[in-house]
């Protein structure tokens, strides 16, 4: 009973219920471990009862919890500010339910931190509790409608004298809608080749696909991958989604020759840098399938084609760079590289020094020299000194990045887009990355981050991705959170939240543990919630969160709630409180990316084929015989097939698999969603799925240029002058 109750004081899980009228119970070693990565020692009975002790006392002693929200009222009645949007005249506001607690006489101070200024002021606030009695303020003027969206410093001091320091987050009540419905593509960037990228989709190809679909095709939005920092390797991990840092993007994106510095290479170093070119060519074409074996050559190599090779491509890029970092700024471009420094400050530092000694010794810090694993020690410190041009020539290469993702979103918004690009964040980071090692105190050391499990996965799921730590996320005021999302958003238009649900709780698994032995932990969804919807803002950035898979009652509601938007799958989207038949399009939620597909899916045409069900059977990932599979996938096809027939989307009956491609798009257009989102390997009919889950080497996730139907990899050129592309969006622009 003890633990059970420590547990709860700590937000961990002593059970779960996987379905509805299901309650599985977790084994209290998994418990005691859980509570181990939070600093909790439970190992014996003992210790149980000290830690319950000090943490009842601790939560009975406190005034204030670490974090406190303050929303804005709702319908645009935002707080009175002297800086930035959202002034208003006094209105009272819920206040956060913490300060009904505080004691008669209690002063409160709030040091104000002005939206987008250094500078501060404290206000002085009445003693708030004899007026809570409804929760509401009811003093005219209020000194808390006055306060600004921001991350403020809340003090108290009860009349014993006791005091305590809080963080209080003042939020807008929604994030940002989109202006308008609209739609759009979904594209792995890396998938994306034109004739000019160097073996993997660039920064410049998003740029030129954002401008050719906003002015052509009246495409709202362009959704990418996150371009997060991979950890380099060998070979490196090619999933996006296991990234190094999602603070900062991966260099392995830009466009070489759209760096200014390029065109001021002379002598020597541009014969060199001409050589690195011609060797970029002959690596796309390679991809491609279109080098000195003639026209189409490699498509039949290993069934998939010549690879999209990202340390290849990075290979040619780093000597590239290495090259243009000793051509000196211009005085303009000087300046402007400090002050992106200076912006930046500990944290591109912090970055920078981790690249420049995983140039030194290796990848993986957890193995490096001991002092080098902290990245406050003296050790460390001295590394920084000796290491300074690494350091800097990698800040160098976060600037570049970031320039050229300021180029691609300013792209897309003269181009007319309603929302522009949307960015993707990825659940976690690589154990061993960047950001592991910068924010080592903030991730629970021995855990990582999975799935229960399902109904689809029996064995449940370990990512291999450390979770933050809920306390000292809310100790610190959710700074590192607010750091991530401040640098995702500076070029978004929106951001897509993968496993959204991790605002909420997520799946720890204690090292060397199945996942079936993992529990749930909770996060302060109000203050994860708040911080996002406060950074959305500032940007005027939409939110879309990925909100497939098992989701806990609630969650769906308090997202809906704040404006962030959920995602709706066609082949998902059935009556499953009735009939089980598929969802009418006038039925599906308004508040969502309505899609077809996703990367981790078959592509449409796959579905319409069954040539994903023989793709599963080659690499023997099926646990039933291939004709029952291939049964039900064929009942299922058709009877979309036959619902699209009878809401008159298929005119002329089932069609041929173009046409009907394009009824499901039609159904999609039918919906209520305020954003609809094609795949765009649907537009040309690639058969292959971008990431095949539950496979490593059996397979090429992340490595596949867009094809056609018959497997030819497709430059960006021929994709926007494909007719089979055009006949799409004509129905997109029609409906």
């Amino acid at each position: 009973m003890g633990l059970a109750r420590l547990a709860e004081l700590h937000g961990v899980a002593t059970g779960y219920a996987p379905s509805p009228g299901t309650d599985v119970p977790v084994p209290d070693a998994t418990v005691v471990s859980v509570l181990a990565a939070l600093g909790v020692d439970a190992s014996t009975p003992a210790a149980v009862s000290a830690a319950l002790s000090s943490a009842e006392s601790a939560a009975g002693s406190r005034l204030l919890p670490p974090t406190l929200v303050l929303w804005s009222p709702p319908d645009g009645a935002g707080p009175v500010t002297t800086e930035g949007p959202g002034a208003a005249e006094d209105v009272d506001r819920p206040l956060p339910a913490a300060l009904t607690a505080l004691p008669a006489g209690s002063t409160l101070r709030v040091e104000v931190e002005y939206w987008q200024s250094a500078r501060g002021e404290t206000v002085e606030l009445p003693c708030v509790a004899p007026v809570l009695a409804t929760t509401r303020v009811s003093a005219t003027p209020s000194a808390w409608a006055r306060l600004p969206l921001g991350v403020h410093r809340l003090s108290a001091e009860a009349p014993d004298g006791r005091t305590e320091q809080a963080v209080l987050v003042v939020a807008p009540d929604r994030v940002p809608g989109p202006p308008a419905r609209t739609h759009g593509f979904l594209v792995q960037l890396y998938s994306l080749l034109s004739t000019r990228s160097w073996g993997m989709g660039d920064l410049g190809d998003l740029a030129e696909l954002a401008t050719w679909s906003g002015r052509s095709l009246g495409a709202g939005f362009v959704q990418i991958n996150p371009l997060h920092a991979a950890v380099p390797g060998a070979p490196t991990d090619p999933s996006p989604y296991r990234p190094s840092s999602r603070r900062f993007p991966d260099p392995v994106h830009l466009r070489i020759e759209a760096v200014p510095e390029y065109a001021y290479v002379h002598g020597p170093d541009r014969e060199r840098l001409d050589a690195l070119v011609e060797k970029a060519a002959a690596l796309r074409e390679a991809v491609l399938g279109k080098g000195d074996k003639g026209e189409g050559a490699g498509t039949q190599s290993g069934g998939y084609g010549e690879l999209i090779d990202r340390d290849a491509v990075w290979e040619l890029k780093r000597a590239a760079l290495e090259i243009l970092d000793r051509v000196p700024l211009g005085p303009g471009r000087h300046a402007d590289y400090c002050d992106f420094l200076a912006a930046q400050g500990p944290a591109l530092e912090d970055h920078a020094t981790w690249c420049a000694l995983a140039e030194v010794h290796g990848p993986r810090w957890r193995a490096w020299p001991e002092g080098l694993r902290d990245p406050r020690s003296a050790e460390t410190s001295a590394a920084r000194a000796r290491l300074l041009d690494r350091i800097d020539f990698h800040s160098r290469l976060a600037w570049l990045t970031d320039g050229q993702l300021a180029d691609a979103s300013q792209a897309a918004r003269e181009a007319g887009m309603a929302v522009g690009i949307v960015h993707d964040l990825a659940v976690g980071v690589h154990p061993d990355g960047a950001d592991a090692w910068a924010q080592r105190d903030a991730f629970a050391d021995g855990i990582s981050v999975g799935a229960p499990p399902d109904a689809f996965n029996a064995l449940g799921q370990d990512w291999g991705l450390p979770p933050w730590r809920p306390d000292v996320l809310a100790a610190s005021g959710y700074a590192p959170y607010r750091g991530l999302l401040q640098g995702l958003l500076r070029h978004a238009g929106a951001l897509r939240i993968d496993h959204v649900m991790g605002l909420f709780r997520l799946w720890w698994v204690p090292q060397g543990q199945p996942p079936t032995h993992g529990t749930y932990v909770r996060y302060d969804a109000e203050a994860m919630l708040a911080v996002l919807a406060l950074e959305a803002h500032r940007t005027g950035a939409v939110v879309i969160g990925e909100d497939l898979g098992t989701v806990e009652p609630g969650v769906r509601e308090a997202l809906e709630r704040r404006g962030v938007l959920g995602t709706s799958v066609l082949w998902f989207e059935r009556d499953w409180d009735g009939t089980g038949r598929p969802l009418p399009p006038e039925s599906w939620r308004e508040g969502c990316v309505a899609t077809a597909t996703t990367h981790d899916l078959p592509s449409t045409a796959a579905r319409l084929t069954g040539e994903h069900v023989e793709l599963r059977h080659r690499l023997g990932l099926l646990t039933r015989p291939l004709e029952q599979e291939q049964s039900e996938e064929h009942a299922e096809v058709a009877e979309w097939l036959g619902f699209l027939a009878r809401l008159g989307l298929l005119p002329g009956g089932d069609g041929d698999e173009e046409e009907n491609i394009r009824a499901f798009y039609r159904f999609l257009m039918r919906t209520p969603a305020r954003m609809v989102g094609v795949w765009l390997p649907d537009a040309v009919g690639d058969r292959r799925p971008q990431n095949l889950p539950g496979t490593w080497d059996q397979y090429p996730n992340w490595r596949l240029p867009v094809a056609d139907a018959r497997g030819r990899p497709m430059t960006l050129e021929e994709l926007t002058a494909s007719p089979r592309l055009h006949r799409l969006a004509e129905v997109l622009r029609g409906a």
